[in-house]
């Protein structure tokens, strides 16, 4: 098997972002236009200019505010750089060490440990940590997660993963729309429908029930493999590949699952944030034990 370069990687994570937006975008595009067939039929003529504006709005957005809309979400607050110098310090070594800016920092309040990085470019980008992880880890723990998330940033993986959690996000609020609308449109005198526009219904509902499964998939395809990448790139940086080991055993011992996000934003973190009925079929990281082998045999 070829190796590839982490140069290919971020190449390959540019490509993918764009794939990602054109994909997403086209099933958000058919939401739109299926609710607005089916609320306002009057306006179906001008129903694709106005579904084209709304995803290149929503597009753009994604990518301007994407990271601001994650931080939100999941309820970080900018540390303090008294109470939280250490931190500081840490995300400022590593970030020289990787040659790209310091990123803001975050602190998230909750026992579980935790982190992620988020933004659209290692010029625009921030990590957040939980006060549990803070809290917990020792010196070289710390900073193998933090290698880690510096890595993903470096890597090119925020500007993706930010991407993913917005449009995925907004293509189930979007599903649930459209199936409110086909049931309130349901209730309508459908007479004078013929069959074209029936077979229209049928698509929506299918589209409307699949497109929450398929934006999953999406999650699941593209984190594990980034995953392992992060820890192999960031045990480069701190060049200690047991202190992220000794990290993981300790989230995996301590860890209940019980940061309050959505599912969506759920594939950024270091580890999975929530435990879900879902885990064992959209699990969107690899297993921790299989990443600590794996540090343990660099």
């Amino acid at each position: 098997m070829a190796k590839t370069t982490f140069s290919d990687e971020i190449t390959k994570n540019k490509q993918q972002s764009l794939l990602l937006v054109i994909s997403v975008s086209l099933i958000l595009f058919f939401l739109i236009y299926f609710i607005i067939f089916l609320l306002i039929p009057e306006i179906l003529i001008i129903a694709l200019p106005i579904s084209t504006l709304l995803i290149i709005i929503f597009t753009y957005s994604s990518y301007r505010f994407g990271d601001s809309v994650v931080l939100s979400a999941t309820n970080a607050k900018p540390a303090s750089t008294t109470q939280y110098q250490y931190l500081h310090d840490t995300i400022e070594g590593l970030s020289i060490a990787s040659g790209i800016p310091k990123p803001k920092a975050y602190i998230i309040e909750t026992e579980d440990l935790n982190a992620f990085a988020t933004g659209r470019n290692p010029e625009n980008a921030s990590i957040t940590v939980t006060t549990g992880l803070v809290n917990t880890l020792n010196r070289q723990e710390l900073e193998g997660v933090i290698g880690h998330e510096i890595s993903h940033i470096k890597n090119r993986d925020i500007l993706f993963m930010t991407l993913v959690a917005v449009l995925v996000g907004l293509a189930a609020i979007i599903s649930h729309l459209l199936l409110r609308s086909l049931w309130f449109g349901g209730r309508r005198d459908r007479r004078d429908k013929n069959g074209i526009m029936i077979l229209l219904l049928i698509v929506g509902i299918i589209l409307a029930i699949v497109a929450p499964i398929v934006t999953r998939l999406v999650q699941y395809a593209i984190s594990r493999k980034r995953e392992f990448l992060a820890d192999a790139s960031g045990v480069s940086l701190t060049r200690y590949p047991e202190g992220l080991a000794s990290a993981l055993e300790k989230i995996a011992q301590k860890n209940q699952g019980r940061i309050n996000v959505s599912e969506a934003v759920s594939h950024i973190f270091f580890v999975d944030p929530k435990k879900s009925s879902l885990d064992s079929i959209f699990a969107t990281h690899p297993p921790l034990q299989e990443r600590i082998k794996r540090l343990r045999n660099m």
